[in-house]
């Protein structure tokens, strides 16, 4: 008997359609599993184990404490998942019951993992089987009495569940998956549990820190503290509006003047418009204008968030939908490419799609089909399998069209032709001015793709026309960075150290030339940096963690989401800024360097103990107690701590939130000490200082005037306000 285990019960009920459409024997629905034809299938429900906690290590229970802080388990050990209120959750007991039952079951000799075809999916089953102890009975030769296999699943149709079946591979093949899975979740636990509970207990306020979703606020943060600190410079350009041959023809000079020489853009003016502006040439070709890439998980949420608003975590939510629906193959993929070996496969789904009326056509291109940029999974395309209308709602209809559309797109049987015209006045022989224009003259693919762009018309110039000039000063200003938007954020996590021209631009739109203005892309963007970062590992999450990550920040208070474009909320400001305080680095260096630790995982170069160790030596310098001159110290304590006698009640100074504040403030008193002055942390010892006998501090170096320079002072109490003492 074969029992396969489904990571959710839609999959395990695509499964037996599968088995069933493959000619088996009709499947018997029992209680928690489908059995039938030498199958049974039954079904995880997500994770069933999660890693224990610390209590479950050191023993204890209550409150969070330093005690046992860092943990660093020998070995990591799982237990059954909770329920939401911490207790045992009765219905991952009966289904584990059962996955058990079946797997230890006397006539069960094969043991099938059928989670989802990625890291998560693949120790997710791993998992339940490990702790069904059937893979550990052997037979009386002293072998294995059950064989392990998987099931690697692109789409859940019944047709590709039906073949799967027949090429099932020994599950030890995909032992570096496991491998980089399991070194990937106990790195996340020794982060998120460790330094969590430390930023908490120093703050007294819940800090959820993270490996990835740290960094993920620190980018929105700094954007949005460029926006807000930015100081707009003006300058001048000389600029040309006038019409030749009843088309007005604008001309922005690319030579810029300080705001305090305006003469200088006055006689650049007047020397340009002394002399003559001659069209020296015109060239106009026809062009092929290649369509866009197939879509990656993250591509097509750019394009739904650009285009409809759409938040990540629901085209998500839809796209998994439709891919259980077995509409879509697998989404959570971060190739645009397909696989050589899909040929096939592909030319029964564009033969599909033309009965529909699509004018499509099989093409055997390098942008299309490229194993070199696959790492588990090939981009997201419709499956042979089409739903009527009035089987999807009305925004998932409108997901499956977009990958619909793209897929015809890349594959319609029309090129798209274009007639570029290009066209160079020189004026005077001082500067030369370029307008471009395109004329689409075959739609082809554009009839489908989203990314149409508007015909730009140039005036009916040929060499040797002379244009009308008259130049004159015009102001512009510096514009500050943009804030992320769904697009920008998702770009930037998938290669962090690439640079984001858009974003640094300080051109203003007014400032654009007609050729930044009209140009068309007619060559696919060289992707072979992005997949590079990809593989080794400097994208920060992946495509299957990213969603749910971002959208745990947005849960957490930290950043908000309106329409497309992400800004940072004041609990946002504060984790960061709390870290900082705290010199808790969590960036995307570090983060990307543990990211490529997992990758050298996967490939087989490390072990799992060893990039666990990387991440354990990073969290302990958090926890290396340091001595720091007292001029030098930032250390803030822990919330709660006391710190001394109230001057004005008597009653205890503890460490709040903010500041440094008497438990009488219920009793109306008001004295405090902020914990941060002229953007320098007051230390726990500064403070105690401050309400000691001396009333003052000693020395302390590193506060920041309003105009940004950095001086050392002393504080010193007068009555019940902190001042600065410079003696």
């Amino acid at each position: 008997m074969t029992v396969i285990i489904a990571e959710k019960p839609s999959l395990a009920r695509n499964i037996v359609s599968g088995i069933q459409q493959g000619g088996g024997a009709q499947m018997q629905r029992k209680n928690g599993y489908f059995e039938g034809g030498g199958y049974i299938v039954t079904w995880a429900f997500g994770h069933l184990f999660s890693l224990c906690d610390i209590e479950d290590y050191t023993g204890t229970s209550g409150k969070w404490s330093m005690q046992g802080l860092p943990c660093f388990p020998e070995s990591f050990k799982f237990k059954l998942r909770p329920g939401a209120d911490k207790k045992t959750d009765e219905g991952v007991v009966k289904q584990f019951d059962t996955i058990k039952y079946l797997c230890t079951r006397p006539d069960t000799d094969t043991i099938v993992n059928a989670g989802d075809s990625d890291r998560e999916g693949e120790i997710i089953i791993r998992l339940c089987v490990m702790h069904t102890g059937a893979l550990d009975e052997l037979d009386q030769n002293g072998k294995p009495k059950r064989r392990f296999c998987r099931l690697w699943l692109p789409d859940q149709t019944p047709e590709t569940v039906a073949k799967a079946l027949s090429e099932m591979k020994d599950e030890q093949e995909y032992d570096n998956l496991a491998n980089e899975g399991f070194a990937r979740t106990y790195i996340d636990w020794l982060y998120g549990v460790n330094l969590t509970r430390y930023a908490t207990l120093k703050t007294g306020t819940l800090l959820r820190v993270g490996r990835v979703i740290v960094p993920i606020v620190r980018a929105i943060y700094e954007r949005d503290m460029a926006i807000r600190n930015f100081v707009p410079s003006i300058y001048y350009v000389a600029v040309s509006k006038e019409k030749t041959k009843d088309e007005e023809i604008e001309l922005v000079s690319k030579v810029k003047f300080e705001q305090d020489n305006y003469t200088g853009v006055e006689a650049l003016c007047a020397k340009y418009n002394a002399s003559k502006a001659i069209v020296i040439s015109k060239k106009t070709k026809k062009e092929t204008i290649n369509p866009g890439k197939l879509f990656s998980l993250s591509k097509l949420q750019n394009l739904l968030g650009k285009k409809y608003k759409m938040s990540m975590a629901d085209s998500l939510a839809i796209v998994q939908k439709l891919y259980e629906e077995g509409y879509l193959t697998y989404p959570r993929t971060n190739s645009e490419y397909l696989a050589t070996t899909e040929k096939d496969k592909i030319k029964k789904i564009i033969q599909n799609i033309k009965n529909i009326g699509y004018p499509v056509v099989f093409k055997d291109k390098k942008t299309i089909f490229d194993d070199s940029k696959i790492e588990s999974h090939s981009a997201l395309t419709p499956t042979y399998k089409i739903p009527k209308k009035e089987h999807l709602s009305e925004k998932e209809m409108l997901v499956y069209q977009t990958v619909l559309r793209r897929f015809v797109s890349v594959f319609c049987d029309e090129e798209c032709l274009a007639q570029k015209t290009e066209i160079v006045i020189d004026v005077g022989g001082y500067e030369q001015f370029t307008l471009k224009g395109v004329i689409i003259i075959q739609k082809g693919f554009m009839r489908f793709d989203d990314s149409e762009k508007k015909d730009k018309i140039l005036p009916p110039l040929e060499k040797g026309d002379e244009v009308n000039i008259d130049f004159k000063p015009s102001e512009k200003q510096t514009s500050p960075p943009k804030h992320y938007t769904i697009e920008t954020l998702n770009n930037y996590l998938k290669n962090p150290f690439r640079e984001d021209k858009a974003a640094l631009s300080d051109k203003s739109d007014a400032d654009k030339s007609d050729a930044d203005k009209s140009d068309v892309s007619d060559t696919p963007e060289n992707d072979d940096e992005d997949y590079r970062a990809i593989f080794e590992g400097l994208e920060l999450g992946t495509e299957a963690t990213r969603t749910g990550i971002i959208d745990n920040a947005r849960k957490s208070g930290y950043i908000q989401l309106k329409k497309d474009v992400y800004t940072i909320l004041p609990d946002g400001e504060y984790l960061i800024e709390q870290l900082s305080h705290m010199n808790i680095s969590m960036d995307k260096y570090k983060t990307s360097l543990l990211g490529q630790a997992l990758k050298r995982v996967y490939r087989g170069d490390i072990s799992v103990t060893d990039s666990v160790r990387l991440a354990q030596d990073e969290i302990a310098l958090v926890f290396e107690k340091k001595k720091i001159p007292i001029e030098l110290d930032t250390d803030m304590g822990f919330y709660g701590d006391v710190v001394g006698i109230c001057p004005l009640c008597g009653k205890n100074v503890v460490k709040g939130k903010y500041s440094y504040g008497c438990v009488g403030y219920k009793e109306g008193c008001n004295f405090k000490i902020n914990s941060i002055i002229c953007k320098r942390p007051i230390s726990l010892a500064n403070a105690r200082m401050l309400l000691g006998e001396q009333k003052q501090t000693s020395l302390i170096q590193g506060f920041i005037s309003k105009n940004g320079k950095e001086f050392s002072a002393r504080l010193k109490l007068d009555g019940d306000k902190t001042v600065f003492d410079f003696s």
